[in-house]
């Protein structure tokens, strides 16, 4: 059960999550206020690495990759609801794939 193919989709999903939220940090610094933005950088940043990890440790067949799971679909929502609040092309953007990752992550909880 456990292993790369068990995980692909949640591997799949973490991984392009996580490109995306380092794409919006890096946009975000680009706003006018930057300052405003802080919270959303952080999330973003937290984000993107809390979903490379869980994409390494699904690939590895770790026995801790759901528990890992749970805890990146909880970044991954405070993310979304952050992006959410701004209303840029980027941070919308995000928002939405945070919000698939973290579907694809609570799956991965009940399988």
């Amino acid at each position: 059960m456990n292993g790369y193919h068990f995980f692909k989709d949640c591997i799949d999903y973490c991984l392009r999550c996580a490109a995306v939220c380092n794409h919006c940090a890096s946009s975000c610094t680009q706003e006018k206020d930057v300052t405003m933005m802080a919270r959303c950088i952080r999330l973003d940043m937290e984000c993107a690495a809390t979903c490379y990890a869980t994409a390494q440790l699904m690939s590895l067949g770790s026995s801790y990759a759901i528990q890992v799971c749970s805890v990146c679909a909880d970044v991954c929502e405070a993310c979304a609801a952050e992006c959410g609040k701004h209303s840029n092309e980027h941070c919308q953007e995000c928002a939405e794939i945070c919000k698939q990752c973290a579907d694809a992550c609570r799956k991965m909880l009940v399988s």
